[in-house]
């Protein structure tokens, strides 16, 4: 009875430490404002996780070319942590292989054998500092702004495969 009850505690502590779904109306205002704001026009599905608002989002949005003031839309996805407050604490857009820092490719040639990218993401943190994640296989790694090698992260979880 021990072991059971120890397994079933395991399971609630881990599924307690990722977010859990919030209906968007359970969202404070100026969390969504502040979401609003940074990606206008698009939905979000919403998660509370340890007391701050994650919205895990996809669509178009407008880009303009700085240089030439032209408009596009652009496809993101990604996901932004906002604080009860409204303040941006961290975002993860989905980043083109293409457009990662060299140091990357590089590590990946020479560390993985060359294996195919699944997906990039680009986080950006409450203080403008930029880090870049990528997947291969059930694996992530992550690196720096430069595409300096930072550290593996554990292996992907069913529930991360579904996002």
């Amino acid at each position: 009875m021990k072991k059971i009850t120890l397994i079933v505690a395991l399971c609630l502590g881990i599924t307690a430490s990722y977010g859990q779904d919030v209906k968007e109306a359970d969202v404070p205002a100026p969390v969504k404002d502040a979401f609003a704001k940074k990606y206008p026009g698009l939905k979000a599905e919403w998660e509370k996780e340890d007391g701050n608002y994650e919205a895990e989002f996809e669509g178009k949005r407008i880009k303009t070319n700085m240089e030439t003031g032209s408009t596009s839309k652009v496809r993101v996805e990604g996901t932004v942590l906002i604080s009860p407050t409204g303040s941006i604490l961290e975002t993860e857009e989905e980043s083109e292989t293409k457009s990662l820092p060299n140091g990357i490719s590089d590590y990946v040639t020479k560390n993985l054998g060359g294996k195919k990218i699944k997906e990039a993401y680009k986080i950006t943190d409450n203080t403008g500092v930029i880090s870049y994640e990528i997947e291969i296989g059930k694996d992530e790694y992550l690196f720096d702004s430069n595409g300096g090698f930072l550290k593996k992260a554990e292996e992907k979880d069913e529930k991360d495969d579904d996002k």
